[in-house]
């Protein structure tokens, strides 16, 4: 009987537990707004690939022509 009792008590695989909960939220979540989350990267990486044709004029110098 103390057996069972010290089992019910035992609280070792709590955290486990807690992890699985939030990475299924997270991953609901994701899933919910797939289409948001896909356009907003589309739109910053267009972002950043555009803003880098400006490297591409420095001489190599590492000045900008004028």
């Amino acid at each position: 009987m103390d057996l069972i009792k010290r089992f019910l008590k035992e609280e070792d695989g709590l955290g486990t537990v807690e992890i699985v909960i939030i990475l299924a939220v997270l991953v609901s979540i994701a899933l919910i707004f797939r289409n948001t989350i896909i356009k907003f990267v589309q739109k910053t990486l267009e972002s950043i690939l555009q803003g880098s044709g400006d490297a591409g004029q420095i001489d190599s110098n590492g000045v900008e022509p004028k």
